[in-house]
């Protein structure tokens, strides 16, 4: 299970109004980056058959069939600091990762 931090909640919701037919956040996982994973985001307007939601009051989380097992335990966080301001995910799964976070192995 997924969960997402209210700061995070809180920013896609405010992200989520600024987009049209948008139904929720999709967090995703794919090959590359430096460590052999990396994360991908990007807000949604339609599911598919085999999606995973994650919930938080009107805030939805969405993952593939191959991502979610990847992204199980992890958190969504919404991190604004001097470096910079954006979405991070904290995996317990991830073994390795690199110096920006984007990039894991497991």
């Amino acid at each position: 299970m997924v969960t997402i931090s209210p700061k995070a909640a809180d920013k896609i919701r405010e992200l989520m109004q600024e987009e049209k037919d948008t139904v929720g956040l999709r967090v995703y996982v794919r090959g590359g980056g430096c460590h052999g994973y990396q994360y991908g985001m990007s807000f949604e307007s339609k599911l598919s058959d085999d999606d995973t939601v994650i919930e938080k009051g009107d805030v939805s989380v969405i993952m593939d069939s191959q991502s979610a097992p990847l992204l199980s335990g992890a958190e969504v966080d919404y991190v604004d600091s001097l470096q910079g301001s954006g979405f991070a995910i904290k995996n317990p799964q991830a073994k390795t990762t690199c110096g920006c976070g984007s990039s894991f192995s497991v």
